[in-house]
C-alpha cells in the first residue's frame, strides 16, 4: 500500500473511542513489508486535544491527496482505495509514457468484428463430470 504513498498523516485524540480505524492503519503502516515497499514514504502522527473525528490523510506519489474520515470509514476500505486509486494513477502514468490517453479508445470496427472463440480440449473424464453437473 505504501509503495504508492509519499506521506501519510494520521491525526486523532486518543482519548476518542472513534480511533479504531486510526489506529489499525497506523499499525499497517508501520509493519516491516510495508515499510519495505516505500522506505521513503513519511507516516505523520498528530495526537489532537480536541473533539475533531479522526482523519487519515494521504498523499500519493503523483501529489494527488486523498482525505478519509475514520469514524465513518473502516480501516479495509481506507486500505482498499488508497491501492485501487495508486493503481489507477500507476497505469495513468505508464500510458502517458506510452504516449496513450486514458481511457483508450477502441475503434468502432475492431468492436464489431467475430471473435473466432476459443477451443477446448476435454478427457473423457472431465466430459463424464461435465454431464453429471447438466443432469
Amino acid at each position: 500500500m505504501l509503495k504508492f504513498l509519499s506521506k501519510v498523516r494520521i491525526e486523532f485524540n486518543a482519548l476518542d473511542q472513534r480511533t479504531a480505524a486510526c489506529m489499525e492503519f497506523l499499525a499497517q503502516c508501520n509493519a516491516t513489508k510495508a515499510k519495505e515497499s516505500n522506505p521513503a514514504c513519511q507516516v505523520q502522527v498528530k495526537r489532537r486535544t480536541d473533539d475533531q473525528p479522526p482523519q487519515i490523510t494521504v498523499t500519493f506519489v503523483k501529489g494527488v491527496e486523498e482525505q478519509f474520515d475514520a469514524t465513518s470509514t473502516p480501516t479495509q476500505t481506507i486500505r482498499n482505495m488508497v491501492l485501487e486509486k495508486g493503481q489507477y494513477l500507476e497505469t495513468e502514468q505508464m500510458f502517458r509514457e506510452a504516449g496513450e490517453q486514458l481511457p483508450v479508445i477502441i475503434p468502432e470496427e475492431e468492436l464489431k468484428q467475430p471473435f473466432p472463440g476459443t477451443k477446448m480440449l476435454l478427457s473423457f473424464r472431465s466430459l463424464f463430470y461435465c454431464q453429471a453437473l447438466v443432469g
